[in-house]
């Protein structure tokens, strides 16, 4: 008999809140804060609104001892550390980034892993620029041999900050997180885009059940507003045009026929799994139990308006495959499912290839089965999105309630995903499940607390 895993500890940072509480009310309330981006100049932009992350800093989020390292974060490993530091305290945990004298339950470091999902990091253009600039060839323009620093070579990468390299490396976030609260079992770190974070949680499940670890820190962040980010991913036709919009809310339109496309948004999305009994026998507050889990692989990934390449089927074969093994790791079937928190991106092409994953799982029934998008609030946060995903479908089951849905459109006919109010449901299942640009798609099936 395997064994259990419960969340016992949420860590939310996003535009809408920078905690539990605050993120669970935000979307019951039915709140968005997709608003004109202010982290860059993005006048240049065609998407000019975004979900940015506000209100936190990550100098109260790290001990004093840890607080120089800071300055070698890049904006993901921020988000990451922050959520993980707001999960511990919610868990109740006490570990090596505690306050002295801080009060809860003590990790054994030799017990506690860590598995994260993690973004390609953009580099910050500023240090960038201020070494390109120091290549500069007889042509006054950038030169690959001014810039190398083998023979002949001009040095000018040499001017970047000493320890560059490591401020970007994906794994950095798993890095930190670990380093700060003491993790001393299994780590790991997956790239899988916006199922990033659910393939994650997925894995820490499994470290959990197979006893190689009591508790495990997982989720996902990342932060794409900043130029590099930005552009990379309006070239893959996904971001909608804002024009003179200043409410992202009403551009971000899920399974919508008439989206334009979706906006991005930053956040830190990380959950405390914990060995069901082992949550017990110290008395924490468990928000919802793990049922299944399920990853799969669907075909060529999808750039809309990009390439010219045949229209995809409308089904995303790795997102079927991924909801089915997750099923049937559950033990339950689709008609069991009370509600779905899917991603819901708002880009036609892909809203297309999800609902009709979706449909071929559940059939006719789709129609009755309610959905909680988080696009229009937040934005899409990438790799962190998954573990707000997971977080909201945690939440729905402790509060047995059903969060307000934000939409400014018509969704197309057979999904329960338009625009309603917050209201009391009766929920023991919640699927929580995504593709991605690069066709990874991830499913893990959440239950109410208590149930067998």
């Amino acid at each position: 008999m395997r064994r259990g895993v419960s969340i016992t500890g949420i860590g939310s940072v996003c535009s809408i809140g920078n905690n539990a509480g605050s993120f669970w009310d935000a979307i019951a309330q039915g709140a968005s804060s997709i608003g004109p981006i202010s982290a860059l100049d993005a006048s240049g932009f065609r998407s000019k609104l975004a979900g940015e992350v506000r209100g936190i800093d990550i100098r109260d989020c790290v001990p004093k001892s840890y607080r120089k390292a800071t300055k070698v974060m890049a904006r993901d490993t921020e988000l990451a550390v922050m959520s993980a530091q707001l999960a511990a305290d919610d868990a109740g945990l006490v570990t090596r980034g505690s306050p002295e004298g801080a009060s809860g339950f003590s990790i054994d470091p030799s017990r506690t892993g860590c598995q994260i999902g993690a973004g390609l990091i953009a580099a910050d253009t500023e240090e960038l620029a201020r070494a390109a600039v120091t290549a500069e060839g007889d042509d006054g323009l950038f030169d690959m041999k001014a810039w190398g620093s083998g023979a002949g070579g001009g040095g000018g990468m040499d001017n970047l900050p000493p320890l560059w390299l490591l401020k970007y490396l994906p794994n950095m976030l798993a890095c930190h997180v670990t380093i700060i609260h003491g993790c001393e079992g299994p780590s790991n770190t997956i790239m899988g885009g916006e199922a990033g974070a659910i393939l994650s949680i997925g894995e820490s499940t499994r470290v959990i059940e197979r006893g190689s670890a009591d508790i495990c820190f997982s989720g996902g962040a990342e932060s794409r507003i900043n130029p590099l980010g930005m552009l990379r991913w309006d070239y893959t036709g996904r971001l909608a045009p804002t024009h003179d919009e200043t409410d992202g809310s009403r551009i971000v339109l899920p399974f919508d026929p008439e989206a334009t496309g979706s906006l991005m948004g930053e956040s830190g999305g990380m959950v405390v799994l914990e060995e069901s009994v082992h949550a017990k026998d110290r008395g924490a507050r468990v928000y919802a139990s793990f049922a299944g889990f399920g990853a799969a692989q669907m075909g060529a990934p999808v750039f809309p308006g990009v390439f010219d390449e045949p229209d995809p089927e409308p089904i995303d074969g790795g997102l079927v495959r991924a909801i089915n093994w997750a099923l049937k790791d559950a033990g339950i079937d689709a008609g069991k499912i009370d509600a779905i928190v899917p991603m819901g991106l708002g880009v036609k092409q892909f809203d297309d290839l999800e609902a009709g994953a979706l449909r071929a799982v559940f059939g006719d029934q789709l129609g009755s089965v309610p959905m909680v998008t988080l696009c229009p609030n937040v934005g899409n946060t990438m790799a962190g999105h998954g573990g707000l995903m997971v977080a909201a479908g945690a939440m729905c089951l402790h509060h047995q309630k059903l969060p307000a849905r934000v939409h400014g459109g018509t969704p197309r006919a057979g999904l329960d995903a338009g625009k309603t109010e917050a209201r009391d449901a009766a929920l023991e299942y919640v699927l929580v499940c995504s593709g991605s640009l690069g066709g990874q798609a991830g499913a893990v099936v959440l239950k109410r607390a208590g149930i067998g």
